[in-house]
């Protein structure tokens, strides 16, 4: 090898990773808050801790599964992230719903295979490490891991200087459960006349928000705080609610209605049949987007979740009692529609019914 000097380094200044943009100090900062939040929290109140073998810190987690309550056990993975929401959060210093907008966009889709919760992890990416901006991220997650009996088992924080500006910052998360595979719910149990019955969404969740920030451009540049809360609300967590309504009722499906609206609805649906679906009262905000936009109905309602958050398919003869269950336990729920043999000329993806 030449001992020539190469060009790179001939100037007297030496450059550090740390110069570069990458600090690893604040990363080792960060990893010790989360040990000490982990011995903070008393492990009860951590959903399957006695399960988590190995967790935040290792190479991998290891996780002991307990398969006793269930004869086929599978394992469910999803993944999925808050979109551009995350611009919104930056741009106002808004990271209290963040992580639970994180957790709820995976764990409410984990939900509709009929699967329980079992493990979260998250991935983090931003420009520059600012641990006060993580932290809080971390602290919506954990919170939104205990509500949903997810175990957080560890993660990911990229430092990526030249992608990301401060404080931009993207997130994914990572969720895995467990379902029965002869308990499973989905479009193999659906059948002709199954109704549709909407639970309500709290806001927006984590969906729709390029649209967003033009159609209210002018309130987030003039930096319309109440607005901006409001488009800020987090991503409503279902795990609760739809565990008590598998142990009381016949659910054949369930529908997380994200991106897409109600195109939603159609997974699962077998082929050979269609949902028909009538529109509702949209909460305010909603009619405001289609005011300013001139969508028209069936046009939101495939674009936003127009207030409704998940679509529960069950037996016509209980769905009058699901609707009453769901408003003595505090939601809002309604009759969307119902499920029918499809015709030829049914060519839709879901039948508008006004």
């Amino acid at each position: 090898m030449s001992n020539k000097k190469s060009s790179s380094t001939t100037n007297d200044k030496v450059f550090s990773y740390k110069d570069s943009g990458v600090d690893v100090q604040a990363g080792d900062d960060f990893v010790d808050w989360i040990h000490s939040e982990e011995k903070s929290t008393k492990k009860e109140d951590l959903p399957h801790q006695g399960s988590v073998i190995e967790g935040v810190g290792g190479f991998a987690s290891l996780f002991r599964l307990n398969t006793k309550n269930y004869a086929k056990p599978c394992l469910v993975t999803c993944t999925d992230g808050v979109g551009t929401k995350v611009k919104l959060a930056a741009d106002f210093d808004l990271y209290a719903g963040i992580g639970q907008d994180l957790v709820a966009m995976c764990v409410n889709d984990l939900l509709c295979t009929g699967g329980d919760p079992l493990l979260f992890l998250d991935y983090l990416a931003v420009g520059k490490l600012d641990l006060e901006q993580a932290k809080k991220i971390l602290t919506s997650i954990r919170k939104a891991c205990r509500e949903s009996d997810l175990a957080l088992v560890g993660g990911e924080t990229a430092e990526m200087p030249g992608i990301y500006k401060v404080p931009e910052f993207d997130c994914a998360g990572f969720a895995v459960g467990i379902v029965d595979e002869d308990r499973r719910l989905g479009a193999h149990l659906v059948r002709d006349s199954d109704v549709l019955v909407g639970i309500s969404s709290s806001g927006f969740h984590s969906n729709g928000y390029s649209l967003l920030r033009k159609v209210f451009a002018e309130e987030i540049q003039n930096q319309d705080l109440k607005l901006v809360q409001e488009l800020m609300v987090p991503t409503k967590l279902y795990v609760s609610i739809i565990k008590q309504i598998k142990e009381k009722f016949s659910i054949h499906a369930l529908a997380h209605i994200t991106g897409g609206g109600m195109e939603n609805v159609p997974r699962v649906i077998p082929k050979d049949l269609v949902a028909k679906i009538s529109p509702w009262e949209f909460p305010s905000l909603f009619q405001e987007v289609q005011r300013r936009t001139a969508l028209t109905t069936k046009e939101m309602m495939n674009t936003l979740n127009c207030g409704v958050g998940m679509v529960v398919v069950l037996p016509n003869s209980e769905a009058h009692e699901l609707i009453r269950f769901l408003e003595i336990k505090g939601e809002k729920a309604f009759k969307l529609g119902a499920v029918s043999l499809r015709t030829p000329q049914d060519t839709e993806d879901w039948v508008y019914v006004n």
